[in-house]
């Protein structure tokens, strides 16, 4: 198989992958990532990419990256080394007060559910 076929098959997958999170993010009730405002409470619906510890001024936290399909916002636990369920490739419904830093979307200390 060529770079190009690859590439295109990896195109493909995740963009069937898209669809499917956003229709999941609708099943649940919740409006995608990228149509919300900034500063705005919201209900979102994902599945978590990464799950990472990193100080976050001073502060260990656990950051974790959830995706719905249109854009991502990064979930961030301060005082917290670990959460038990919260992995990677879990899928999560997510509530807080969505803002940015460094130019990353993100939500401190959200309520969440995780999905069975």
């Amino acid at each position: 198989m060529g770079r190009f076929s690859r590439t295109l098959e990896r195109f493909s997958s995740e963009n069937i992958e898209a669809g499917e999170l956003k229709t999941d993010a609708a099943r649940a009730g919740c409006k995608l990532i990228a149509s919300q405002a900034d500063r705005a409470v919201v209900t979102i619906h994902g599945v978590l990419r990464s799950v990472t510890i990193r100080p976050v001024d001073g502060v260990s936290a656990l950051e974790a990256e959830l995706y719905d399909g249109s854009d991502c916002v990064t979930l961030i636990w301060l005082g917290r080394r670990k959460i038990e369920g919260v992995a990677a490739g879990r899928q999560l419904k997510a509530y807080g007060r969505i803002g940015m830093r460094a130019g990353t979307r993100v939500i401190y200390n959200p309520r969440y559910e995780l999905d069975a």
